[in-house]
């Protein structure tokens, strides 16, 4: 299997790669055959997780753990063969993502029964966005202060190249308005199309009390796309569990051992604050007076989605899903925060990650992190989270916004070491990410008096949607 056609065209040239191939065949043939009734949703996203990580270390065991796996003729190939299952479900995700937005914040406005709610829940989700991201930001300049994450014995990089897409914070916060929605759409700027998607559903609402003869029909499309695509997302949604198993596996198969135990301090670190940061979610949602435990049995699904996929885009029709089915959040609160939570005031890739850089490139050149870089590092963080959207590698341009702001440019090579691993240290920020969203949309609800309590409470609320559309 040495030709052409083998090695270059069908990407099968070695046993090995027909062997991985076929253990994942054999995988999606048990998940598929798990008896509902013992597994529920959850449960089987969970076993999926555990059989990627385990078929991942299987690859990187057989290839003798090396420096660079992806050097390895099967491990090239497994990988590339195993993506097209774990990167299709994702694209299929994506695909909605566009018309989720639009639609939903549309849906949102035209079926208010009070126009001015949208001005409570706009100033509130800007509120509690920006105060959960100075408080992850504040958390990974702690812990990476006290780790001592950066005194390490890597070579320095000279610091003399420029720092990538420098953008100062107003031109970065200007780009958010879209003046072109096209653009925004292609780009992926969810800030713009929720912007765009809000003026829309203004004017149509405006309209309707004069015109509703004439803009009914408008309404009336609305409505429909609306149960379309969530019938659209909730078909995608029940092939999470086998998604996740090669999802996990190349993330793992793909980084040698070797390039994760050269910054594996700030790999540890990273998921302590990760970790320290949901239980500060579940001590906030415990002060608006509901149960944390709660939501973390109705989120689990979710977040091992986040944690595997690493897009916080992708997994927005099941963020949205799982607030407004399970959690009982508002339809217009999921909608609104949810799109917004994607790519603005991310606790991780916009929150934890560059505070700990700021620390990282600080120790690396020898300084030590002061109190007024300490509080400026808050300052420029949290407030740059919200300017990130639209922009590909999300926490990398975080980092540089970051690092520009608090004067640090000129030592954004010194963070080579981390990009290397991006893969490893995104499953944790992605997953905070989408969990800030739904810990964001559940207080904005709750303090808006919207949230279903017994919604909420109930813990079969949302199984029933899952398992109609996995027996369709």
């Amino acid at each position: 299997m040495n030709n052409v056609f083998f090695k270059e065209f069908l990407m099968i040239s070695d046993i090995k790669t027909i062997v991985f191939l076929v253990v994942l065949l054999a995988i999606v043939f048990v998940m598929n055959r798990l008896p509902k009734k013992s597994f529920s949703f959850s449960k089987k996203v969970m076993t999926g997780t555990g059989l990627g990580l385990i078929l991942g270390l299987i690859i990187q065991f057989i290839a003798g753990f090396p420096a660079d796996p992806m050097a390895l003729t099967f491990v090239r190939e497994t990988t590339l063969w195993y993506s097209l299952l774990g990167g299709g479900f994702i694209s299929l995700i994506r695909m909605l993502v566009i018309p989720l937005v639009m639609v939903s914040i549309i849906h949102v406005i035209i079926n208010m029964n009070e126009e001015a709610k949208l001005g409570d829940l706009v100033k509130k989700t800007l509120v509690v966005s920006l105060v959960m991201v100075a408080i992850s930001t504040a958390l990974g300049l702690a812990l990476a202060i006290a780790f001592g994450v950066g005194k390490t014995e890597i070579a320095v990089v000279e610091a003399s190249k420029h720092i990538r897409e420098v953008k100062n914070i107003v031109d970065t916060l200007k780009a958010l308005i879209p003046s072109n929605p096209v653009e925004a759409m292609v780009n992926l700027n969810i800030v713009g199309l929720v912007i765009f998607s809000a003026m829309v559903g203004m004017g149509a609402k405006r309209m309707s009390k004069k015109y509703m003869d004439v803009v009914k029909p408008f309404f009336d499309l609305i409505n429909a796309l609306e149960k379309v695509i969530k019938s659209m997302a909730m078909s995608i949604i029940k092939w999470m569990p086998i998604a996740v198993v090669p999802l996990l596996a190349n993330t793992v198969a793909q980084k040698g051992i070797h390039a994760i135990a050269e910054v594996g301090k700030f790999i540890v670190v990273l998921y302590l604050a990760v970790a320290i940061m949901f239980v500060i979610q579940m001590i906030a949602i415990s002060i608006f007076g509901l149960n944390p435990i709660t939501y973390v049995k109705k989120s689990a699904s979710l977040a091992i989605l986040a944690f595997t996929s690493r897009s916080s885009v992708g997994c927005l029709p099941v963020t949205i899903s799982t607030m407004v089915n399970k959690l009982g959040v508002n339809e217009s609160t999921a909608s609104f925060v949810g799109s917004f939570g994607t790519t603005a005031g991310m606790q991780g890739c916009a929150g934890i990650f560059p505070a700990m850089t700021i620390v990282f490139v600080t120790h690396m050149s020898g300084n030590t992190v002061d109190m007024t870089l300490f509080i400026m590092s808050v300052i420029v963080v949290a407030i740059g989270s919200l300017g990130i959207a639209g922009i590909p590698g999300t926490a990398t341009m975080a980092a540089s916004v970051g690092l520009s702001g608090t004067g640090l440019a000129g030592l954004f090579p010194m963070i080579n070491p981390i990009l290397a691993i991006d893969p490893i240290i995104d499953m944790p920020r992605t997953m905070l990410n989408v969990m800030g969203s739904v810990t964001n949309g559940i207080m904005v609800d709750r303090s808006l008096g919207l949230l279903n309590l017994e919604k909420y409470n109930d813990p079969e609320a949302g199984n029933e949607n899952t398992a109609d559309e996995s027996q369709e």
